[in-house]
């Protein structure tokens, strides 16, 4: 799906000029996978801000939900960023309030769709166990 939200102020980020690593971590499952962000590839897909978490997260082949497509009207990408958060763009009041209804919110949390590392640091992001898409996944 993809596409953009006209109705929430359009996001600039800076996108990342070097290599870094993301590790995601499954709760559901406690499986971790760790994937190499090339920013030449960037974008990897067409869901979320390009370079942002989600869009990674497609091209590492991690499943993270996102129903509305990536264009920050749900919080089904809800993410927690472990470890280097502070690379990340900040939050705007538009994904913030997205977040107020997601599920097991934390000071760590953001939706991936709109989070953008910029590559000065590795990240580690979790997963919540909530996050599954019960069509694609099963029980």
């Amino acid at each position: 799906m993809g596409g953009v939200n006209p109705y929430i102020e359009k996001v600039k980020v800076a996108k990342p000029t070097q290599k870094f690593q993301i590790t995601f971590i499954m709760e559901s499952t406690n499986e971790t996978k760790t994937f190499e962000v090339d920013p030449a590839k960037i974008p990897y897909g067409e869901t979320g801000l390009e370079g942002s978490i989600l869009d990674i997260a497609c091209g590492a082949g991690v499943d993270l939900d996102h129903a509305c497509g990536g264009v920050c009207a749900c919080a089904t990408c809800h993410v927690i960023v472990k470890e280097g958060l502070e690379s990340c763009s900040k939050a705007t009041e538009d994904e913030e309030d997205m977040l107020d209804t997601a599920p097991g919110l934390q000071m760590e949390s953001r939706l991936g769709c709109q989070c953008v590392p910029n590559g000065t640091m590795n990240l580690t992001v979790i997963v919540p166990n909530w996050n599954r898409n019960l069509v694609k996944e099963g029980h």
